[in-house]
């Protein structure tokens, strides 16, 4: 590296966009490394050549050397010489006058639910274990075409089924703030990876919560985006399977908006791909608080379990918003919120009609986890009028949703009900004295974002005495994602949580 310590009050000036500038608080403590500089300067550096793709490359490799086997991020890595020739090739490329994007000369790893051409993809089953991808995934490609070099995958449960990283093929996945209770799911090597530092930022996926409950659990930033705003491609099912979505991680707000509006955008042959674009990242604006309304739906009004702690330490974040001229009022929803609940269930399970197969072999069902084998023998007893009844529920959720964004800006509400648990427990099985009835049970606040379709955002609760995050699921109206990753901006400057970095473990 040309410099050691590279970044000076004159580069940070040239490497933050006009709009969205560092806080204050952050730019009095210039990062020293590679590592440490956030995505978006990364990406500038290697822009201005300030640094070098291969430089880049060598600093997150030593990276995940030294702390990936405590924390079980990265799976399937590439060999070292195979990364750092990916590294040099697009270091020729910078010389030759030829710029991919904002990731140009990366390092990513995909999450290893989806493929990445010539890496594997192994579910985190042993069904799958080692199956090479002969293409990108629809988002995956978005991704690749923005320049990034891919250099592996990141941990997920199997099948992505679960809030808890854990996989009888690569095991656990720990939680940046402590490597021995779980990173969350089922992006939660994704988010682990940010949160260590062993990755700029990263992809992922949210059917329950995904992106955002690992969000919580690393101290990092997860977003879902509005349904068919980062379409899942052209192949399968495209107009009834509409419960899960790729989106963006990253370790700051600005990040991943820069990854999202990579990722979001309509795709041709997509028929409920939203057909509006993101404006680029530098037109994003950090908004005004003052004034802003938000209603605080808390634990559904004493409906939901929640783990002592966990709405005190949220509950602490409104009050710095009001500090700032932000209305915060708690908020009912006039719903049945066990209606709810069953909705999710049957549609739930309708989505694993297509792993039958699995299921119908006896070789590939023993394979399975019990709460796969589940899953699957809970589609059987869905029938069409079933669908139907959770369809007009589902619908009814939204338009109680709308009719509060008419009185609201934002609702919040915890990402989690729990804190991380340790990763060697499977899933907790009761809360707050409790007992959870279904192995997803204890996520149930999360549904709520997932059936309505719309955009929501974890940002960061703080710490409890313990030093276990939490966060705070922001949702907004539908197709409102850049107004949702705007509030994200400015809630990031208000708390500063992100600042807040582990004490790691190194192998």
């Amino acid at each position: 590296m040309r410099r050691r310590v590279f970044l000076s009050s004159s580069l940070m000036a040239a490497v933050a966009p006009p709009l969205l500038r560092v806080p204050v608080a952050y730019a009095a403590a210039l990062p020293t490394g590679i590592t440490d500089m956030s995505a978006s300067m990364l990406s500038a550096a290697i822009r201005q050549r300030i640094v070098s793709c291969e430089e880049v490359m060598q600093s997150y490799l030593a990276r995940i050397a030294r702390f990936n086997p405590v924390y079980n991020a990265i799976v399937s890595l590439l060999p070292e010489e195979t990364c750092m020739a990916l590294a040099r090739a697009a270091d020729a490329e910078l010389a030759a006058g030829r710029y991919r994007g904002w990731m140009h000369g990366m390092p990513h790893a995909v999450k290893d639910l989806a493929d990445a051409e010539g890496l594997p993809t192994s579910r985190g089953s042993p069904i799958f274990a080692g199956t090479m991808a002969a293409s990108d995934s629809f988002m995956i490609s978005r991704i690749r075409a923005q320049g990034a070099l891919f250099i592996g995958k990141t941990n997920a449960p199997e099948f992505g089924m679960g809030s808890q990283s854990y996989n009888q093929v690569f095991g656990a996945t720990g939680s940046a703030c402590n490597p021995l209770l779980t990173a969350g799911g089922s992006s939660g090597g994704a988010a682990a990876g940010l949160g260590t530092h062993m990755l700029p930022v990263a992809d992922g996926g949210d059917l329950m919560g995904s992106l955002r409950n690992p969000g919580a659990f690393n101290n990092v930033i997860g977003f879902r985006p509005t349904q068919g705003r980062v379409p899942g491609g052209t192949g399968g099912d495209l107009f009834y399977q509409q419960m899960g979505t790729g989106g963006p991680m990253g370790r700051n707000s600005e990040d991943t908006i820069r990854l999202l509006t990579s990722i979001a955008g309509p795709a041709p042959g997509n028929p409920l791909s939203l057909r509006d674009h993101l404006p680029a990242a530098e037109n994003y604006r950090s908004p005004d608080l003052n004034g802003l309304k938000l209603g605080w739906l808390g634990d559904y009004s004493g409906y939901l379990p929640m783990e002592p702690g966990v709405l005190e330490l949220c509950t602490a974040n409104l009050t710095r918003l009001a500090d700032h001229g932000v209305i915060v009022e708690d908020c009912r929803v006039d719903y049945d919120m066990q209606r709810l609940w069953q909705t999710w269930l049957t549609l739930r399970h309708w989505t694993r009609h297509g792993m039958r197969e699995l299921y119908d072999d006896p070789a590939t069902r023993r394979q399975l986890k019990p709460e796969v084998v589940w899953e699957i023998e809970g589609a059987f007893d869905v029938g069409a009028e079933t669908v139907y009844q959770a369809g007009i529920a589902r619908a009814d959720w939204f338009r109680t949703l709308e009719a509060l964004f008419t009185e609201y800006d934002f609702l919040l509400l915890p990402t989690a009900q729990v804190f991380p648990f340790p990763k060697t427990l499977h899933w907790p099985t009761s809360i707050n004295g409790k007992a959870m009835d279904t192995y997803h049970r204890w996520m149930e606040v999360v549904i709520g974002g997932s059936l309505a379709g719309i955009p929501v955002v974890n940002v960061p609760a703080g710490f409890d005495a313990a030093g276990r995050p939490m966060g705070v699921q922001v949702m907004g109206r539908f197709g409102a994602d850049q107004r949702v990753m705007e509030f994200a901006l400015a809630y990031e400057a208000v708390t500063g949580h992100l600042e807040i970095r582990p004490q790691l473990v190194s192998a």
